[in-house]
């Protein structure tokens, strides 16, 4: 048996959720072993600009913040379990890593 790390991030939580959910629901139905999704550390990208570009006023920001969230998964399974997770339908704002080792 190999073992497979899936690594995936998405600034959208819930579709994130959603494909991990996909993801244990055919290691459940194969019968391998699995661990997580384990949650990362969230990126969190900051931008303070001003909120005139001239400079004319007062010095007021504006906060801007972007977050990007990250699951990881590892499964213990071979080459069909493999092929049907990556079979899975995942939306393009999730953006999807696998390793095998």
């Amino acid at each position: 048996m190999q073992k497979a790390r899936i690594k995936l991030q998405s600034q959208d939580c819930s579709s994130l959720d959603e494909v991990c959910a996909l993801i244990k629901d055919i290691a459940a139905k194969a019968g391998v072993h699995i661990r997580g999704p384990i949650p990362l550390p969230t990126k969190k990208l900051r931008i303070d600009p001003r909120r005139t570009p001239c400079g004319d006023g007062s010095d007021t920001y504006e906060k801007w913040e972007l977050r990007i969230h990250k699951r990881l998964i590892e499964v213990q399974a071979d080459d069909r379990v493999l092929r049907e997770i990556m079979r899975i339908r995942i939306p393009q704002t999730v953006n999807v890593e696998m390793t095998l080792g």
